[in-house]
């Protein structure tokens, strides 16, 4: 909800994205273990998450800048004095152990000077400055209390139960466990996910909602048709022509004897349920078929399953002759996308 979606989200659509974020996880957790058995460590450390990282610089800068703002945050809450600051700054190993670290490890495997010029580089984040913009329209037509409520929801994250998201994780099994600082990273990494997994599926879905006057609203995706006809209920007719589908009819009167009954009845005995039936139990229906209208409706402005695995699949398509070499992280036919 935080990060676009509607405000009673689809529990399926959920439970998709748990899945593939802790998929996405898991295999990045077992190959920093790879990079973390080659250098020799014991443990999993922000070195190896990093390296898996080198190649995609515009995603290293953002995770980078969220070190930077983990260390200030740690002197705001050790409540560092001014004067504290200036004896610091030669001494960065507390006050700045996450940049520091980054820093010296970078500097390390850098050749080219790309990756140390990202410390001092002020560009604008496309990414999240459409995230921001988003949340300002989210919250344009918000009362007080509305208002209040999304901003405690995007305070959420992944590292407020550091122990939980440990288990969840299943670290405990690993031979090689990532320390403190990884698992800082991981829980960054998994809401980066999430985040990204809403932005693909809101492109979709606006991809996919047909426009007034557009020449191209018929060009959908095959796989999104798919997709979604999956998601429907296996009891609806694929075919009106054919035999096989098509239920028996239901025994009607003659039509003579039809329009003498309608004749003879009142018109406030006509409702929906047929002829002779009570009009308080048309009422009832009424009201039932307008409540699963509404909540169809609700159900309509949230994401659904169908947009996240049409977005996971436009992700990863291989367009051109080398595509195969443009992800470093391709595995198991899914890419990396928070890193």
């Amino acid at each position: 909800f935080s990060l676009g979606d509607a405000r009673r989200p689809l529990h399926e659509t959920a439970i998709l994205v748990e899945d593939i974020v802790h998929t996405q996880l898991i295999n990045l957790l077992q190959q920093a273990a790879e990079v973390s058995q080659m250098r020799g460590s014991r443990v999993i450390s922000a070195e190896d998450l990093l390296f898996l990282m080198r190649k995609d610089k515009k995603k290293l800068r953002r995770l980078l800048k969220y070190m930077f703002f983990r260390d200030y945050k740690s002197k705001i809450v050790k409540g560092i004095e001014e004067d504290d600051l200036l004896e610091d700054k030669f001494n960065s190993n507390n006050t700045n152990k996450r940049q520091k670290l980054a820093q010296d490890f970078l500097n390390s495997i850098d050749q080219t000077g790309e990756l140390l010029a990202m410390f001092e580089d002020d560009e604008i984040d496309d990414v999240k400055q459409e995230r921001m913009e988003r949340a300002e329209r989210q919250t344009r037509t918000m009362d007080s209390v509305q208002y209040a409520e999304f901003c405690e929801s995007r305070q959420l994250s992944f590292s407020k139960k550091a122990s939980k998201f440990r288990d969840w994780l299943d670290c405990s099994s690993m031979e090689i466990k990532p320390n403190a600082v990884a698992m800082e990273i991981l829980a960054y990494l998994a809401y980066e996910t999430v985040a990204q997994l809403v932005d693909l599926a809101l492109l979709v879905k606006q991809d996919m909602t047909p426009k007034a006057g557009d020449p191209f609203s018929h060009a959908i995706s095959a796989t999104f048709i798919q997709y979604h006809n999956s998601t429907e209920s296996t009891s609806v007719k694929t075919s009106l022509d054919s035999p096989e589908n098509t239920p028996p009819p239901t025994p009607t009167p003659p039509a003579s004897a039809g329009q003498q009954h309608l004749g003879k009845t009142p018109s406030g005995a006509l409702g929906n349920g047929g002829i002779g039936q009570d009009s308080t139990k048309s009422k009832q229906r009424k009201r039932k078929k307008s409540t699963a209208a509404c909540g169809m409706e609700a159900q309509s402005d949230a994401i659904q399953p169908s947009h996240i695995r049409e977005a996971i699949r436009r992700y990863g398509h291989k367009i051109g002759p080398l595509s195969p070499f443009t992800s470093a992280y391709r595995r198991n036919g899914m890419t990396f996308l928070a890193c």
